[in-house]
């Protein structure tokens, strides 16, 4: 679905990636982990258009998108949904929902909101409700159900389960697979719960220090014999 090649990226003179080769299969869940400051929610960004890239492409079906805007890239398909502000906080549930669905026609936005709230039914009660009200959990159903609305093919997630309860975590957890079994969505998911990503994943890209360090079977990694010096960035 996309692939980098010898993709090097950052923030303007702040060098991050280093030739990346990554793939994230369609209709799979490809995990994407490493210790803090590895580079992992910047090859999130990357892939949105929202970095520097020095060298390397973007390809999202066959096409190099590297030089197209990110607002492009959202009505190819691509979401991008950062761990913090992927929500408007100021409007009600409702109002984020319409603003999701501002380029569709009125009947393929009523059709997209009832999907929306079919997968996180949970937002029924919270129609009314400031976004900014809602709890961590709750903000992430609706970020996720805007991008259903959008018709997204390619939802990046980046740290999903950030500062959540054990509890809520878990639920967005069981969400995600739900998206891929039953929404069919191809899924990049940047977490810390590396066991729990791993576990939910079929694919991962362990990053260190801004390259890859391991790439598999998410099940080939829990099984290495140097999994937990990998996660902690220890390469020998």
């Amino acid at each position: 679905m996309i692939h980098t090649e010898k993709l090097s990226a950052g923030y303007k003179e702040v060098h991050v990636l280093f030739d990346i080769d990554a793939e994230i299969k369609k209709g799979g869940i490809t995990a994407i982990v490493g210790p803090n400051g590895s580079g992992k929610s910047t090859l999130l960004k990357s892939i949105f258009g929202l970095t520097t890239i020095y060298s390397g492409k973007v390809i999202y079906k066959d096409d190099d998108i590297t030089n197209v805007p990110p607002y492009v890239r959202t009505k190819l398909g691509i979401a991008y949904l950062p761990q913090v502000d992927n929500v408007f906080t100021n409007l009600t549930v409702e109002e984020n929902l319409k603003i999701a669905g501002y380029t569709l026609e009125n009947y393929e936005y009523v059709e997209r909101r009832e999907i929306a709230l079919s997968a996180f039914p949970e937002l029924n009660d919270f129609l009314n409700r400031k976004a900014g009200t809602l709890s961590g959990g709750e903000r992430q159903f609706l970020a996720i159900a805007t991008a259903l609305i959008r018709r997204a093919e390619v939802l990046m997630l980046d740290e999903p389960t950030a500062q959540l309860s054990p509890k809520f975590a878990e639920i967005i957890f069981d969400k995600i697979l739900q998206l891929r079994d039953d929404f069919k969505l191809t899924i990049a998911l940047v977490e810390q719960n590396v066991k729990r990503a791993l576990e939910i994943s079929e694919y991962t890209y362990l990053l260190v220090s801004g390259r890859v360090a391991f790439e598999g079977k998410s099940s080939e990694l829990m099984e290495h014999e140097k999994f937990e010096k990998l996660c902690m960035g220890i390469v020998e």
